[in-house]
């Protein structure tokens, strides 16, 4: 698809920024190179560039997350994963089955079974998962100390928080110094999943 002007300005300006330096502009890099004093604006256009194949963004959501697409190569491939409902980044919540779907390139899968949920709450918020972002998830019973987990609380109930095993005990920890910690006994925590990537739309 074709680009406007300002658009292969920013795909031009990232591309040579990258072969500098070694990595890609912030947002706000490229909002004070084209005199854009609004990161919505600046995420708009890379938002363009991503959906028209120009720029990818790497499941990592950092501030320096942009790739340029080799367009002598092939496009990347999309697929399409569940989007399985809502998840609360606060006390658990019921998860809710909504038969959606979202396309993801290809690379942002997991090594197994991936799906997508909805975040309400801002528990996480320091680990830059806000309340309504969409966090893509790879399945898994299993999680390591300091991951960043779906868990199903009580069998009937769903949380984002981070891992941490501590005896017979099983501390959900927000990343939110004004949410609570949950610490409670592994047989009532069951792992559903790691966070692998987030979505955001401004």
């Amino acid at each position: 698809m074709g680009l406007t002007r300002r658009q292969a300005e920013i795909l031009a300006y990232i591309t040579q920024f990258t072969e500098v330096q070694g990595f890609a502009p912030t947002l706000q890099e490229v909002g004070d190179k084209f005199g854009l004093s609004s990161v919505a604006t600046v995420h708009k256009h890379i938002s363009n560039l991503v959906e028209k194949g120009y720029l990818l963004r790497s499941r990592r959501n950092s501030s320096r997350d942009l790739e340029v697409v080799d367009q002598r190569s092939e496009k990347p491939k999309l697929v399409r994963i569940p989007l399985l409902g809502t998840v609360a980044a606060g006390l658990p919540i019921e998860a809710l089955a909504e038969h959606e779907e979202i396309t993801l390139p290809e690379d942002w899968l997991g090594r197994g079974r991936t799906f997508a949920l909805r975040v309400r709450g801002d528990s996480m918020i320091d680990e830059q998962i806000r309340n309504g972002d969409t966090v893509i998830v790879e399945a898994r019973e299993m999680a390591r100390n300091g991951e960043t987990v779906i868990a199903l609380v009580d069998g009937d109930s769903v949380t984002v928080k981070q891992y941490h095993r501590e005896g017979a005990s099983i501390r959900l920890q927000p990343a939110n110094p004004a949410v609570p910690v949950l610490v409670l006994p592994e047989n009532r925590v069951q792992v559903q999943g790691v966070v692998i990537g987030v979505l955001r739309r401004f």
